[in-house]
């Protein structure tokens, strides 16, 4: 099979427009100076790339792959994935009987599910990685990949796919989820950097952020997570505790305003604005076992004789 040599430049983290207002201002100003070297960083990196200061150096045979067919692909550092996998292990405490695969989801509308071709390809190596029929996999340890900081690349272009980690505990109900499993998702996608975002310089800046303060903490986190279907409510319950969600939490935040629909090209919940729900990861007084229960839309709607509407267009990212 002809293959194309492409440059890759994997895709960069959660955006700060998931943040509430007041999130991010707390954010800016607790970590100023780390921004401020970050963009110092950025800047010098952006000169040092001009032509005329200097001829451009040979460039790192390890920032070069070979890719079926494919030009500018979805890509996540394969070490970092690892990462991921031993923090798992490291807090399996919070979700002791769960267990953990990565998840690959849609991004845009027109973006093809089926027929994906998953591997772990470095200079020399290249690693199959089995995708099941819910587009969920496992990865293999393996060092020569390691060594040459393989990326894991499925056969479809960047932007069109986001990934997440799924912990799931065995013998829930369908439409229900365990807290303490979602509470190490979220450590586990922000370790192994599978939340992507468009805008490079913010996604660089914002790496630098989640490595300083304890991001999937706070009361407020502003962590997406994706339901299995368009959801109508969802209820958190903790023996006698029982509290829905406002709508303010569901729907990316958009009736609140923590995301506007200009921001939306950039948030990786775009084609799936109406499964995504933010949760109080932090807020102690929900233990693990708390239960997240879902009602999903279509079933709301059954049972009233309602019809959905779609919540939102797809939104193109500028070019």
């Amino acid at each position: 099979m002809a293959r194309v040599r492409q440059r890759l430049r994997p895709d960069h983290d959660i955006s700060p427009y998931h943040f509430p207002f007041g999130t991010r201002m707390k954010m800016w100003r607790a970590s100023s100076t780390a921004i401020r070297v970050a963009m110092l960083l950025v800047c010098a990196a952006a000169f040092a790339d001009e032509p005329a200061r200097a001829p451009a150096a040979a460039p790192d045979p390890r920032e070069y792959i070979l890719v079926n067919r494919t030009r500018d692909p979805v890509n996540k550092s394969y070490r970092r994935m690892l990462n991921g996998m031993a923090l798992f292990e490291k807090m399996h405490g919070m979700a002791p009987d769960g267990s953990l695969r990565f998840k690959l989801l849609p991004r845009q509308r027109d973006t093809k599910m089926d027929g994906i071709v998953l591997e772990i390809i470095g200079d020399t190596v290249t690693v199959p990685v089995t995708l099941a029929a819910d587009r969920t996999f496992t990865l293999v340890y393996d060092q020569e990949a390691l060594d040459e900081n393989a990326s894991v690349i499925p056969n479809r272009k960047a932007s069109s796919m986001t990934w997440r980690a799924e912990i799931r505990t065995p013998g829930l109900p369908a439409n229900t989820r365990r807290l303490g499993d979602l509470r190490l998702e979220c450590r586990v996608g922000i370790e192994s950097g599978l939340v992507s975002n468009t805008r490079p310089v913010i996604g660089l800046i914002a790496d630098l952020i989640q490595g300083m303060l304890d991001f999937c903490d706070g009361s407020d986190a502003p962590y997406l997570f994706f339901s299995e279907r368009p959801l109508f409510s969802v209820t958190m319950t903790a023996g006698a505790r029982r509290e829905i969600l406002s709508v303010d939490d569901l729907y990316a935040g958009i009736s609140y305003g923590r995301i506007s629909k200009a921001d939306l090209a950039y948030c990786d919940c775009q084609v799936l604005l109406d499964r995504t729900y933010f949760l109080p990861l932090g807020d102690k007084s929900w233990p693990d076992d708390t239960l997240i229960k879902f009602e999903y839309m279509d079933a709301a709607n059954d049972s009233r004789g309602i019809t959905a509407l779609p919540l939102a267009p797809t939104v193109q990212a500028p070019r």
